[in-house]
This record gives C-alpha cells, structure tokens and sequence, in this order.
C-alpha cells in the first residue's frame, strides 16, 4: 500500500481519530459509573425516582 508524500499527514489523523474515538469511549463509561455511585448513594438515603412513586 502505496500512500504517496502525504503518508505521514494519512497515518496521523487516523491515530487522532482512533484516540479521540477511545477518550470518549472511556469518559462515557467512567462517567456511567459516577452516575450509577451517585444514583445508589442516592437511593440508600430514601430518595426515589419520580417514575417509582405511586399514584
């Protein structure tokens, strides 16, 4: 595979968008775990959600 003068412009922004795909794969699913911690803390001090309470 032949990628001409431009090679290294080609292979560099394809590992930038490789990283930049992996960052935002990794904060999202650290930050699902903040949200489910602060979801449970809050649940074990007795609040609920609004779609849990009767009518």
């Amino acid at each position: 595979m032949n990628l001409g003068p431009h090679a290294a412009f080609i292979v560099g922004s394809y590992a930038a968008a490789i990283a930049i795909v992996a960052g935002l794969i990794a904060w999202i699913a650290i930050d699902h775990r903040a949200q489910k911690r602060r979801l449970e803390t809050l649940e074990a001090r007795g609040v609920t959600r609004r779609s849990e309470r009767a009518s």
